[in-house]
């Protein structure tokens, strides 16, 4: 297959690509900074040269958008907003243009997008969307306005040779350095893993293995279309994830934290509170009802993996 990554350079987009060049298929990965083979200069809002690489690709995924990790000012807000929209708009605009289209288009999107709560799991059909749940910070409901505005951009492009789903993902734990498990693990190293705010707060999550595969699978199975969440089945709450990674990491501590802690903390590492302490319970019922295998289902033997994985490294 032929793969187009806009966006590609982060983390997951090392996965991806790494994923699907080990089976020979080609990937082109759009980018700011251009530094190798197969990386092609754009500035995610502008069509340009690069547009030419979706003639008769098989599959494009968007990855693109501003980082979630920061503070969550105005200014960091807007980029977020902008960032995803521009580029989800931009990637419609190179669609249309094709003669020969790809025949999918995965588009990033978040598990964000549903309301913080503890009572019932989010699935795609029922899953309540957030934005002005009681009792939450009203910053919130604007990283679900991002969200809706990100997927409500790919789904007014009409592209009817190219099949699309918005991917709902749930943080994707990979062992590599600077994501998100690399920072969970190092507190954890430094006797910080423990409940945030009282830890009833769902978090949830999937294996990077897994999320390679769902991608692979939804490729293969034509029917599923619209928005899909890529999460595993098995949420729980942050004190329980937590005690589970101190244990894969052989850590007897984890010290508490209560939700003014972890402000100063968020403040220190230059990052947001939301990502700590919004509840995300999340679940596939879309790619278990069509027959999705998890690797990883649950978290105890994921956490497991991935620190055998970080320390092989």
């Amino acid at each position: 297959m032929k793969i187009v990554i806009p966006g590609g350079t982060g983390q997951l987009g090392e996965v991806l690509r790494h994923e699907f060049e080990s089976t020979g298929d080609e990937v082109i990965v759009l980018t700011r900074t251009p530094r190798r083979d197969g990386e092609l200069l754009w500035d995610g809002k502008t069509l340009g040269t690069w547009a030419k690489e979706f003639e008769g690709a098989d599959v494009v995924i968007n990855l693109a958008g501003r980082t979630v990790n920061c503070r969550y000012t105005d200014e960091n807000l807007k980029q977020m907003m902008d960032s995803r929209v521009d580029s989800t708009r931009v990637v419609g605009e190179a669609i249309q243009m094709a003669q020969r289209p790809p025949k999918l288009w995965l588009q990033m999107s978040t598990a964000t997008i549903y309301a913080h709560r503890y009572d019932a799991p989010n699935d795609e059909q029922t899953g309540i969307i957030g934005g002005n749940e009681p009792g939450v910070p009203d910053y919130w409901a604007f990283s679900v306005e991002i969200a809706n505005n990100w997927e409500k951009e790919q789904t007014q492009v009409r592209t009817p040779k190219t099949r699309k789903v918005a991917m709902r993902t749930a943080m994707v734990m990979a062992p590599g350095k600077g994501g998100v498990f690399d920072v969970l693990h190092n507190m954890t190293r430094w006797g910080l893993g423990g409940a945030i705010g009282g830890g009833h707060q769902y978090v949830s999550w999937i294996h990077y293995m897994d999320f390679c595969t769902a991608v692979r699978f939804v490729i293969a199975h034509k029917e599923i279309e619209g928005a899909v969440n890529f999460t595993s089945p098995q949420p729980l709450p942050q004190k329980d994830f937590m005690r589970e990674l101190r244990r894969a990491a052989g850590v007897t501590i984890g010290l508490p934290a209560t939700k003014w802690m972890a402000e100063i903390g968020a403040f220190i590492l230059r990052t947001d509170t939301e990502l700590l302490l919004k509840s995300r319970r999340v679940v596939p019922a879309r790619l278990m009802h069509e027959g999705f295998n998890f690797r990883f289902p649950e978290w105890p033997a994921a956490a497991r993996s991935l620190v055998a994985a970080l320390r092989a490294r």
